[in-house]
Formats: structure tokens, sequence, C-alpha cells
């Protein structure tokens, strides 16, 4: 095994709380609109751009992402904790010299807010957000541009993520596949599309790594 590839939103941290604050306060300023969690759930796919492109009425686009941006760094500390479980399980990847690397829906800006604040920022390879891919999320676009830039086979990686999005983007890419309910809040309780394994804990996550030859790049 030599690259670990996560999910973010659900996985690595639990960042839906302030998409939900952020996306609610958008909707209701321009559009005049109370979305729920489950409304916001459901435009999931694009990036937080791409949802407000496409789902927003009101035709200033551009001060309505830059609003979204506004919230989502805003409340970031208050809404969104660090988990020390998830902290420790990216050192003891890196301390085993396997790559790590994103794909996320997120855009970019609002991806390098939450690692910035969570302290990840120096710990990826390799990052593939929303704004570098055509297709998303359930489309393997991203963790198969992962494998190219880190010149990988799609035996070298594994893909972890909580969402049926995720799960079906990894089984169509062919790499091992990890369905994860270890936060307090995750984006799927039962997946459709069967991932490999489903980890509730982060330890049985540890518990797997000890299974793999983890092979170092550096």
């Amino acid at each position: 095994m030599k690259a670990i590839i996560f999910d973010f939103d659900g996985t690595l941290a639990n960042t839906l709380p302030i998409c939900y604050y952020a996306f609610q306060s958008v909707f209701k300023e321009f559009d005049n609109k109370n979305l729920s969690p489950e409304d916001i759930r459901a435009m999931f796919g694009p990036s937080e751009t791409g949802i407000i492109r496409e789902n927003l009425i009101h035709p200033n686009k551009e001060e309505a992402i830059e609003l979204y941006y506004e919230k989502y760094l805003e409340k970031h500390v208050q809404l969104v904790e660090r988990n020390s479980e998830v902290d420790d399980l990216l050192k003891i990847i890196k301390e085993k010299g396997c790559q790590l690397a994103i794909v996320t829906g997120k855009a970019r800006r609002s991806l390098e807010i939450s690692l910035k604040a969570l302290q990840m920022d120096n710990l990826f390879d390799v990052i593939v957000t929303g704004d570098d891919v055509i297709e998303p999320k359930p489309h393997p676009e991203g963790i198969l541009k992962v494998l190219s830039l880190l010149d990988l086979n799609k035996e070298d990686a594994m893909f972890v993520g909580d969402s049926e999005a995720d799960v079906v983007a990894g089984v169509s890419a062919g790499v091992l596949t990890i369905g994860v309910q270890w936060l307090d809040v995750y984006q799927t309780a039962d997946f459709i599309t069967q991932p490999n394994q489903i980890m509730k804990e982060v330890k049985h996550f540890k518990q797997l790594l000890n299974e793999f030859t983890i092979q170092s790049r550096l």
C-alpha cells in the first residue's frame, strides 16, 4: 500500500455543520429560503460554488459565493472541532511513509480554510477538489487523477469515505474502498453499493493498516 486517499467532509472532519450553516445563510439571504440539512445534502455533488450556481435563483451568484466563504470562515472554529483520533491516524500513516491524498467535492478555497483551521494543511501529498474535476463523485475521475499524479496502480492505493458517492467512486476506480461511519456526523447510514469494508471506529482502521505492507515512496 503506497497511498491512502481520503474524502474530507464527514470522513476526516465533521465539517457538515459549517457547510449547512454557510449554505443556509446564503439561500436565506439571496432567495429567502429556509433550507434543512436534508435539502442541502440533496444538492451535494458539485463543489460549493457549483451548488450555488446551479440551485440559487438570485442572479448575483458571485456575491452569493463570497457570502458562502465569509460564513464558512466566520463560524468554523465554533462549529468544527479537531478530532484527536483522526489526527493520530494521519500521523501514523505519515510515519509509515505512506502517501496521503484527498479527493473531495469541496471547492479548494473552503478546503484550505478547513485544513488550516484543523492544522492539517501540510499533511497531504496530493489534493483533488471539486474545482479540479469535470465529473464529481460518484464518478471516479478524482481518484483516478490522484493515481495518475502519484504514478500509482489501482492496487497501490485505497479510498476512504463516508458517503454513497464515495463508495461508488472508489469501487468504480477499482481501488480498495472503505466506507466509514466513525464521526458524529456522516453522510450515509446504509451503503447501497458495498465497500470492501465498513469501519465504525478509527481504531479499527488502524488495525487494518497493520495488515498491509506499507511501501514508502519517500
